[in-house]
C-alpha cells in the first residue's frame, strides 16, 4: 500500500463561495471538523485546532499554518508539526481543498500529502496514514452535511 497521500473528490450542492467559507473560516470549521478552531485564514496565518474539550488535559491541540488562501478556488494549510517549529514540507502534512464549479454546485478535490516526507519509521507512517484516512472518511461527509445546513438558512 502507498502511504504518500489521501485524495478524495466530493460533489457539494453549494457554490464554491459557500464551500470556501466552510473550509476556511473558524466559525464554520468547528461545526464539522475540530471542536475548536482559531486561525487567520490568510497566507502565512497561523493558529490551532483542538479536538476535545480545550480545557481538558485530554484535548489534542494541533498547530497549523495557512499556505494558500485563494477564494473561492483553493485553501490549503500545513499541520501535524511540532509546536514551536515553522511548518515546512519535511515536518508537516499539507491539506488542500480545491474547489471547482460543477453545474449549480462544487466539485471539492481534497488531498493530504507529506506522510513520507515527515521521516516517520514504517510502523508510525502506516498508523498515522490509517488514522488520517479514517478521520477524513468521517469528517468530509460531515462537511457536506454542514454545507447543506448553511445553504438552507440563506
Amino acid at each position: 500500500m502507498e502511504y504518500g497521500s489521501i485524495e478524495r473528490e466530493i460533489h457539494i450542492d453549494a457554490t464554491p463561495e459557500v464551500v470556501y467559507e466552510v473550509v476556511s473560516k473558524p466559525e464554520h470549521l468547528r461545526e464539522w471538523w475540530p471542536d475548536e478552531a482559531e486561525l487567520a485564514p490568510v497566507p502565512g496565518g497561523t493558529g490551532v485546532i483542538t479536538f476535545g474539550d480545550k480545557d481538558s488535559a485530554e484535548a489534542t491541540v494541533v498547530p497549523l499554518t495557512v499556505i494558500e488562501a485563494d477564494p473561492p478556488r483553493r485553501f490549503s494549510f500545513r499541520w501535524v508539526y511540532d509546536e514551536g517549529l515553522t511548518a515546512a514540507p519535511d515536518n508537516s502534512l499539507l491539506v488542500t481543498f480545491e474547489l471547482v464549479p460543477s453545474g449549480a454546485g462544487t466539485l471539492l478535490r481534497f488531498s493530504e500529502t507529506g506522510f513520507r516526507e515527515k521521516g516517520w519509521e514504517a510502523a508510525v507512517l502506516e498508523e498515522q496514514y490509517r488514522e488520517h484516512v479514517t478521520g477524513w472518511d468521517y469528517f468530509l461527509p460531515r462537511l457536506v452535511a454542514y454545507v447543506a445546513r448553511v445553504v438552507s438558512t440563506r
